[in-house]
């Protein structure tokens, strides 16, 4: 269902009544807009409030379906707390199915804009004409320090040491779009996650910040992933985080180019070719469309 924009007056005030739908990917959320329909309305303003789960709808993050000049669409995306992010991987699950299903983009391969470089996206298409699976081409990840970025007189950042405040923690870090730091455990526990991954995303060594995976190895085809993420917070899926994990755990020869991948939210597959690309494959889901009230004057 289309809805129409359209302006009321509440108690003398003017309000907008934005259209969005809420949607996720292996339970980590996002509003989906378009940006016809926020009629100029700050992206990173508009981000803090739709997110907030009290005052607002509720969701990780905002994403903006925008034209493109080179592209089939392009997406921008924000963090909970208003921050820009350069990419999501579940995100861009959800934001794929979102404008193929609404008839904004209809075909089966993709080329969506994105502030980390074109992504391209092949849609599995069911046959109710509904989006069932999303395979994304996630490039290759760049593992130099001064691209993630970390300040080190490194190279790379691999399984080194770092302090926080008495504990001494390994990591690796490397760009997935966006900087990830992976941290390898016997067993994640969701107060390490909270605890450890709030001081590592704000480490002195990461000046734009960093997500933080926390990994647990099961085989060389199977872990589990637990993200804390920049700029959200722990949430129950990281497209990205999920990517970056295995491909360190390749690194490491931990797993094979082929990982099946457990978060809190579901699960997701990922495939790592010869030429060290990385791919992810997984769903998206529609939570709901609605109308939100927004202030003009905020």
């Amino acid at each position: 269902m289309q809805f129409a924009h359209i302006t009321i007056f509440v108690k003398n005030k003017e309000v907008e009544m934005i259209n969005f739908s809420k949607m996720h990917g292996a339970g980590n959320d996002f509003i989906v807009v378009r940006a016809e329909d926020i009629n100029g309305i700050d992206y990173c303003v508009l981000a803090k409030k739709v997110c907030d789960r009290h005052f607002g709808i509720g969701a990780d993050g905002l994403m903006v379906v925008e034209e493109s000049e080179k592209y089939d669409i392009k997406m921008s995306y924000y963090n909970s707390d208003g921050s820009v992010g350069e990419m999501c991987g579940n995100g861009i699950r959800c934001f794929s199915k979102f404008v193929y299903e609404k008839n904004i983009v209809k075909k089966e391969n993709i080329l969506v804009d994105t502030l980390a470089g074109v992504k391209k996206i092949e849609l599995t298409i069911d046959g109710n004409g509904k989006v069932e699976k999303i395979l994304v081409d996630m490039g290759k990840p760049e593992i130099k320090a001064k691209a993630v970025p970390v300040i080190t007189d490194k190279e790379t950042f691999i399984n080194e040491v770092i302090k926080i405040e008495d504990l001494s923690v390994k990591v690796s870090s490397i760009l997935m779009g966006v900087p990830h730091t992976v941290i390898f455990v016997d067993e994640i526990k969701e107060k390490e996650v909270y605890e450890i991954g709030a001081k590592i995303e704000k480490h002195n060594i990461y000046p734009q910040n960093t997500n933080v995976n926390f990994v647990e190895i099961v085989n060389r085809g199977f872990i589990k992933v637990d993200t804390w993420e920049r700029g959200a917070g722990k949430t129950l899926a990281c497209g990205t985080g999920v990517c970056s994990s295995v491909y360190i755990a390749y690194l490491l020869n931990h797993v094979d180019k082929r990982v099946n991948v457990n978060v809190p939210g579901g699960k997701m597959t990922i495939y790592i070719n010869n030429d060290d690309e990385v791919f992810m494959e997984g769903t998206a889901n529609f939570i709901c469309d609605g109308k939100f009230f927004c202030k003009e004057n905020y």
